[in-house]
């Protein structure tokens, strides 16, 4: 497993505190934000979704030294004002999170748009979308001086890739809220954005039909021919959550090798 250092982060996070909701595994995205934000020199929280999950994680967890290793599946009333409620008292404040949950149903999720049912789409925006809205509220009065959300998404919020089917609108759903938010705490110094990676091999997308034909496609068509990690992600969610941007709320922010200016 590699290790960053902290030469190579490019800000300083240290006095932050932040949470980190969707960690999985070891190649989680969230994981990649929580190891460059620790090593930048940030407190991080983090939560697992259940008792299946906690053996992958609570490890991951305990190697970045965090003081709060929580259970939290969005969809179970409660979870979410618990978790909050520990970092009120373990903590007295919050800098910054990230969410990083997505979900839906494996059959809605490879079926056709139109094919979707009321059910499983009600699952997919309560839990993509609705989650980080839920989110957000309980933030708020814990960043009494400011702070930072990050939400992630994916090229297929913003045009058409026939594999991604129904997270693309479940996505772009999530993306205007990203902006709604933005727009409602920023008079609370409250910035609030969307980081939208290439394709990554974590073991959400690999519920997605045609994975790996996506990623190669879209890889071997970028600009820079250069395959994301989860610590690009990070390094750029370091930076997001710092002082050094200040100046910026509201934003969807493409880390793609390029490939999101490129035509069909």
């Amino acid at each position: 497993m590699q290790t960053v250092r902290n030469s190579e982060c490019v800000v300083s996070l240290e006095n932050k505190k932040g949470m980190i909701f969707g960690m999985a595994n070891e190649h989680s995205i969230a994981y990649g934000v929580a190891k460059v934000c620790r090593a930048a020199g940030a407190e991080i929280g983090v939560t697992y979704l259940n008792e299946k999950a906690e053996p992958h994680v609570r490890p991951l967890a305990e190697e970045l030294e965090s003081t709060i290793i929580m259970p939290c599946n969005v969809q179970q009333p409660g979870d979410l004002e618990t978790v909050f409620d520990r970092v009120r008292q373990e903590w007295g404040r919050l800098d910054f999170l990230l969410h990083a949950i997505a979900y839906a149903p494996l059959s809605d999720l490879r079926s056709r748009l139109v094919e979707v049912s009321l059910a499983g789409w009600t699952i997919a925006m309560d839990v993509s979308v609705h989650s980080f809205i839920r989110m957000a509220r309980l933030a708020e009065p814990l960043m009494p001086h400011g702070g930072c959300l990050l939400t992630l998404s994916y090229l297929g919020g913003e045009r058409v890739i026939r594999s991604y089917r129904m997270m693309g609108p479940v996505k772009a759903a999530l993306q205007q809220t990203t902006q709604y938010l933005a727009a409602e705490l920023g008079d609370k110094g409250i910035r609030v954005h969307t980081i939208s990676p290439g394709p990554i091999m974590t073991r959400a997308a690999s519920g997605l039909a045609d994975f790996e034909e996506l990623l190669k496609e879209q890889y071997s068509r970028a600009p820079e021919n250069y395959m994301v990690s989860t610590e690009d992600v990070g390094f750029l969610a370091a930076y997001l959550v710092s002082d050094r941007a200040k100046g910026m709320t509201g934003s969807l922010i493409y880390l793609d090798s390029g490939y999101n200016i490129m035509g069909e």
